[in-house]
């Protein structure tokens, strides 16, 4: 029989709904990220850095991207006879197929896989963080202190903690108590949603939890393990860990990015972010066009002026236009004097000639005012924006816009243009 030590089952099913118009066709965790990569790389890199080389892979929500990004894993060194990268969609099973309904639903729909390695440990991990983390250093601490689970957890402000989910431990960082989202914390620890179970724990909470409708690890399988006296412990992180989570949080982290030196270093040597990447041609930079402070994806044509930008493969920004503090991800076109300012434009976008995207005064966003803010414009995949126009902040536009959709050719702050039905 198969025998491997440490299996991890990787948690990339979320819709992301935070992200808006981003995630309205793909799946948060195949979202474009820092030019090259997606976010899901972050995690399966980690993966195969640390020495984990079995990752079960499980999807849900619009999972053609990411199965298709994924693939059998050749870039991450997964392509494995004997574990590797296995995606696990929840419509597999000939009888009473149903949705992955709660994080710990969707493992416990996969026991049969994990069985099949044998594991001494299951490592589960979210699809939608950005960070770097060696689980085998995890593991090792997991195995000094006789855990039966570890739960990594990384210090918040005290004033932050409310929004997590806590643990309380004593000076060997053995957990005494824990609280979800707590008015009143008792400490800063916050859970990163990255577990180490044995296996046999794992195995017993989830078929003891089994009938919980959304079965969650937070809210059921943890306090089981608690309830029944499993030594549990707190694996202390301190390093960069971001959750990508909102518009504002995502756009942060791409611009952390092209500092100098940037907080979180996608160049370290030992430490290598892998990516499926298609062969293109290299960038292309006009004479007279200004690039300060950016990432330029392969493929890339460079005619105008781009600021503090992360800009992805295969884009093309016409001369005279201006980009600056953007994202704009792969095979977009930016038309010719264009005015960019706080944009995050999706994969496959035109943007046509003499547009200016962030124009005027901040608003609150008409339809989603917690999706849609920070003075950000923000523009879904395969849309179309028609020449002449100015756009507002906090502004959304998706679909094939033409100029009847802009009155006075424009669209002003805090509005939403969303076109449904042309999306093909």
């Amino acid at each position: 029989m198969i025998k491997k030590e440490m299996i991890a089952m990787l948690l990339a099913g979320g819709q992301g709904s935070r992200l808006g118009v981003l995630t309205a066709k793909v799946a948060k965790p195949a979202v474009a990220f820092g030019g090259k990569y997606r976010i899901i790389d972050f995690p399966l890199s980690n993966c195969i850095n640390s020495g984990v080389d079995t990752v079960g892979v499980l999807t849900q929500y619009q999972p053609l991207r990411l199965n298709t990004h994924i693939g059998i894993g050749i870039p991450w060194d997964l392509d494995r006879n004997i574990g590797g990268v296995t995606v696990l969609p929840p419509y597999e099973k000939s009888t009473n197929s149903e949705w992955y309904t709660g994080t710990a639903n969707a493992i416990y729909q996969n026991l049969d896989y994990m069985e099949s390695f044998n594991p001494d440990y299951v490592l589960i991990l979210s699809g939608d963080h950005i960070y770097k983390m060696d689980y085998e250093v995890m593991l090792d601490f997991h195995k000094q202190n006789g855990a039966g689970v570890t739960i990594a957890a990384m210090p918040v402000p005290l004033e932050e903690a409310k929004r997590f989910g806590i643990v309380i431990t004593d000076e060997n960082r053995k957990i005494e108590d824990f609280e979800e989202k707590p008015e009143k914390p008792r400490s800063n620890l916050a859970s990163m949603g990255i577990y180490i179970f044995d296996w046999k724990v794992l195995k017993e909470a989830l078929i003891a939890k089994a009938d919980q409708p959304n079965l969650d690890f937070g809210k059921h399988v943890i306090p089981y393990c608690f309830d029944n006296g499993t030594p549990m412990y707190a694996y202390e992180y301190n390093g960069y860990w971001k959750d990508v989570g909102t518009l504002h949080s995502y756009w942060e982290a791409n611009m952390e990015l092209v500092d100098i030196v940037p907080v979180f270093n996608l160049y370290e040597e030992y430490w290598k972010i892998y990516t499926k990447s298609d062969t293109l041609p290299p960038q292309y930079v006009s004479e007279n066009s200004v690039i300060e402070k950016c990432l330029i994806g392969e493929g890339s044509t460079i005619c105008g002026e781009v600021y503090n930008s992360v800009i992805g493969c295969g884009v093309t920004i016409e001369e005279g236009a201006v980009v600056r503090d953007s994202i704009i991800m792969n095979e977009t076109v930016i038309g010719k004097n264009c005015k960019l300012e706080k944009a995050i434009i999706a994969e496959n976008v035109v943007i046509g000639d003499d547009v200016i995207l962030g124009d005027g005064e901040e608003v609150d966003n008409e339809t989603d005012p917690h999706i849609y803010n920070h003075g950000l414009v923000t523009v879904g995949e395969k849309s179309v924006v028609p020449s002449g126009v100015t756009v507002g902040k906090n502004t959304v536009i998706s679909g094939i816009t033409d100029l009847a959709d802009y009155p006075d050719k424009a669209l002003a702050s805090g509005k939403t243009l969303i076109k449904v039905g042309d999306e093909s």
